[in-house]
């Protein structure tokens, strides 16, 4: 779903087109030092404002102009009109906390090697720059997922994610003794080092790699994929995108742990239940361009499309 990008009013007074831009970075990487760099002084110089975190400032050369913030700050990005996030996936899950947070659309510049979440790559800062200052960009929103752990009935962690919720096993020499379920329903039961639960635009992430099926970003789904599985059916699952899934471990079982987007983390109690459904929530990402998944899909992974002739015209 998308939309034209509009803007918002901005707390930065000082600047002459009163819009603000937020800009988060993996300052760990000399690329993103430089790069963060680069778009700074592009924005500053078309009179937009730029806003940054104060703890990532300290290794950014940033001018005196850039307002500093700190991120336990309510509303950080209050009068931001776009994030713009510099880095690997995992600054792109880390931009996209601040993103469904504020409902402020993300930008993200891939500076790492895969960057499905990105919609562009180091070398296209200068449109990226300008695209921002002419607005010339859409909005997308890609669901989320919302996650309840229960304890003998009781909700004692809520907890949601982009890309996918997995509820895994802690002992390397145990396996993981589950039941899914879906929509309220049995589906099967067996042992194995965990399950993702994932959204279309997790298809990539995790649950590829688990071997699950890539999902096309418009197709409303949700996936659960099991992991190394000991179980003649331990197939991924495709369900509608109102299913509620939900993994049981079972009583007796090692602890499991569950992981969101592989930044959050909780220790699962014995006997816990874990349920996924949509999230109430989306996160926003502006576009620069209507890029065919297809070919996002060869050029991420270099896919062989050598050969290819085409539809005959």
């Amino acid at each position: 779903m998308t939309s034209s990008a509009s803007s918002s009013s901005s707390t930065a007074s000082s600047t002459s087109t009163g819009r603000t831009v937020f800009l988060v970075a993996h300052t760990g990487r000399p690329a993103a030092i430089r790069s963060a760099e680069l778009v700074v002084q592009g924005l500053l110089r078309c009179g937009l404002g730029v806003r940054v975190l104060a703890h990532e400032a300290a290794d950014l050369p940033l001018p005196p102009e850039v307002e500093l913030v700190t991120e336990t700050t309510e509303g950080v990005l209050d009068g931001c009109e776009l994030l713009i996030v510099l880095g690997g996936d995992g600054t792109l899950l880390r931009g996209a906390e601040f993103a469904r947070g504020s409902g402020v659309p993300m930008l993200g510049v891939n500076l790492g090697r895969v960057g499905f979440l990105a919609e562009a790559e180091r070398d296209d800062l200068d449109k990226v720059v300008d695209r921002v200052v002419t607005k010339a960009y859409e909005v997308e929103e890609r669901m989320t997922l919302d996650v309840v752990v229960r304890s003998n009935g009781d909700v004692v962690h809520r907890d949601w994610a982009l890309n996918e919720a997995a509820v895994q096993k802690v002992s390397p020499e145990r396996m993981l003794e589950v039941v899914l379920e879906i929509d309220g329903r049995p589906v099967s039961g067996f042992g194995c080092d965990g399950i993702v639960c994932a959204t279309p635009t997790g298809s990539t992430a995790y649950a590829f790699s688990a071997g699950g099926p890539v999902v096309w970003p418009e197709v409303e789904a949700l996936l659960m994929v099991p992991i190394s599985a000991h179980a003649l059916f331990a197939k991924p699952l495709v369900t509608s995108p109102t299913s509620v899934l939900a993994v049981e471990i079972q009583t007796g079982t090692p602890h499991g742990v569950l992981w969101c987007d592989g930044r959050r983390t909780v220790e699962l109690p014995p006997s816990a239940r874990v349920e996924v459904r949509r999230g109430t929530v989306p996160v926003r990402l502006a576009r620069l361009h209507h890029a065919v998944f297809t070919d996002r899909l060869v050029a991420k992974f270099a896919l062989p499309v050598s050969g290819w002739r085409g539809a005959p015209h």
